[in-house]
């Protein structure tokens, strides 16, 4: 079959979509709505029309995302009349867009004002016509919706459904009152399907789903002289946070983060890396023990991801006592901070404050965990992502580009292994304990263990131990829709894992809901930040978490050993069933409890 597109041949033998041909053959067609990394085509925001004449001389007007290439069809995408009308339909999205660019969270990285640009809309006639008050929802600590800059693209809707299977958000109302909205629950704060992994913030092009920003409450901290500062960032972080300064994407910038938390006036800056060693030591204590009791609840799943958590309690819950006790590496280093520390540092507990720099929206929820508290205190005061520290650097003139390299200057909790390092990256939590238990079973050291693609639809890659007479099969997961799939193989009791790392997001940490977003791109910088991971695991002087020498301190002096009754109290938690309680207990569900008189 031949079609032509603007004049030229393009020759085809299966179903394409004329937007797919264009792009083939190099010409450009604007689109809003349709988003290929997810495959995502609804052709609701209409601005990708062209004009076509089909083979039986009909001529029409037609979205080029959504319809098929005919034989015989000629195709105008790059007519004055076409960018005219292409332009006219930029123009009514802003005619009932909340137009508050200034205020808005991703100004200067927003697609519609892109996309405005790059068709040469110069005047928008139609801007506030037609704007019809909707929902603004800031009731949530992870993720504020603003329904005024929802373009109803429905990008949200498909990662949602296509990557963690949930199905939290929906499309609702009708013409200009339609928008994003919550699924089973008015207010993002009820929601019992949102596990606030942050993917929807990650492709929705303007500025109606955000995450929440503490970047105030965080100067407020780092400049309080009568508190103590305490700054943990996670391993991903020094990974990511290059993406917002340009040049230096793709690059480990963990010193340069250093010196700038010590500009913003930190007290002390500690590497969550080594409480990814910590986490190390008691999840593979924890796992040898249940393997070894035949008793015992197996096969076991990590912990450290939040929002797997959070899917586990709020649509799994009978997967619970699968899950490891062991807490996450934030949750672990942010308890430490406020015992250990200020026993090595001499002061209060009171006065420290814990900001936590993560990938992730949903840690923002997992430091509002009542069983991550002490005495009604949370453990981790603050969680700012890595926009936000990005944003905080900025807010003081700090380039990572311009500033000089910082060392950890805390003779503890500052240095992690190799193997804490990769724990932002899938797969990195399943090979750093593989490191560890091969050297429990077999008394001997290894680099790595051979992890190799797994031919199991829902798993990303596998490895197989036999040491020391134990038989161990571990699996590595992402993505909520595969998670769910082995919690079904779990339940059916066909699951021949011993072991299962969990991420919710695609590629682990690295893209998580509070990284670096790139504007019309998804997921596009996994390998980059994969690179610099890896290259800091092969670089790291300590490759395995039991040979850390802080981690060996720590339980020297402090939790004698994994497993301990003192490690269990500090460094473990328990989960409840939330699969029809809210995510994040609110306001009104505390009224409810109290009793009056």
């Amino acid at each position: 079959m031949r079609a032509y597109i603007n004049n030229k041949p393009f020759d085809f033998d299966q179903e394409i979509t004329i937007l797919e041909a264009a792009r083939q053959m190099g010409f450009f067609i604007p689109t809003l709505c349709a988003f290929k990394p997810l495959c995502h085509t609804p052709g609701t925001c209409a601005v990708c029309i062209v004009r076509v004449k089909r083979a039986d001389g009909q001529e029409l007007t037609l979205t080029s995302c959504k319809t098929p290439l005919e034989d015989g069809m000629e195709v105008d995408t790059i007519s004055t009349q076409v960018k005219k009308m292409q332009r006219t339909q930029v123009a009514l999205i802003f005619a009932d867009h909340d137009m508050d660019c200034v205020t808005c969270g991703r100004y200067g990285n927003c697609e519609l004002l892109q996309l405005a640009r790059n068709l040469g809309v110069q005047k928008a006639p139609y801007t506030g016509k037609f704007i019809a008050e909707r929902k603004v929802d800031y009731t949530d600590p992870a993720i504020e919706l603003d329904v005024n800059k929802c373009v109803r693209c429905m990008r949200c809707v498909e990662v949602c459904n296509q990557i963690q299977g949930i199905g939290a958000l929906r499309i609702d109302e009708i013409g200009t009152k339609a928008g994003v909205c919550l699924n089973g629950s008015k207010d993002w704060v009820d929601s019992t399907k949102c596990v606030r992994c942050g993917q929807c913030i990650m492709v929705c092009p303007t500025g109606a789903l955000m995450s929440t920003d503490n970047v105030e409450k965080a100067r407020e901290i780092l400049e309080d002289e009568n508190v103590i500062s305490v700054v943990q960032f996670a391993p991903s972080v020094r990974a990511t946070l290059g993406d917002a300064f340009g040049t230096l994407s793709g690059t480990n910038v963990e010193k340069r983060i250093i010196a700038g938390l010590k500009m913003m006036g930190a007290n002390y800056v500690l590497d969550t890396n080594f409480s990814a060693d910590v986490v190390i030591m008691e999840e593979g204590t924890e796992l040898l023990n249940r393997v070894k009791d035949k008793h015992s609840v197996m096969p076991m799943f990590t912990s450290c991801c939040p929002g797997w958590v959070s899917f586990v309690e709020q649509h799994r819950p009978d997967m619970l006592d699968h899950l490891s006790t062991t807490r996450s590496p934030q949750a672990v280093l942010s308890s430490l901070a406020k015992t250990w520390l200020p026993e090595k540092i001499g002061c209060e507990p009171s006065k420290i404050r814990v900001i936590s720099i993560m990938p992730c929206t949903a840690k923002k929820i997992e430091a509002r965990r009542p069983q991550l508290a002490k005495d009604g205190v949370p453990d981790t005061d603050l969680v700012l992502t890595v926009r936000e520290l990005a944003r905080l650097f900025k807010s003081r003139g700090i380039d990572l580009k311009e500033i000089d390299d910082g060392e950890f200057d805390t003779p503890f909790m500052s240095q992690g292994s190799g193997a804490g390092v990769i724990f932002g990256k899938s797969g990195g939590v399943a090979e750093a304990a593989s490191r560890t238990l091969y050297h429990v079973l077999t008394g001997k050291e290894v680099n790595n263990v051979p992890f190799k693609p797994s031919n199991h639809p829902h798993v990303y890659k596998e490895a197989e131990m036999d040491e020391g007479g134990v038989k161990l099969k571990i699996a590595v997961v992402y993505g909520l829709a595969n998670a769910n799939k082995i919690c079904d193989e779990v339940a059916a009791g066909t699951c021949d894992y011993n072991f299962i790392e969990v991420m919710t997001c695609p590629g682990g940490c690295v893209n998580g809901g509070g990284t670096i977003r790139f504007r019309g791109n998804y997921l596009n910088a996994t390998s980059k930040r994969f690179e610099v991971l890896e290259r800091a695991d092969e670089n790291s002087p300590v490759r395995q978490s039991h040979n850390n020498p802080m981690v060996k301190e720590l339980y020297d002096e402090f939790l004698g050993e994994p497993n301990s009754h003192k490690a269990h109290q500090l460094l473990h938690t328990s989960y409840d069933d939330r699969s029809k309680t809210p995510a994040v207990p609110s306001i009104r569900h505390v009224w409810k409890k109290i009793q009056l008189g």
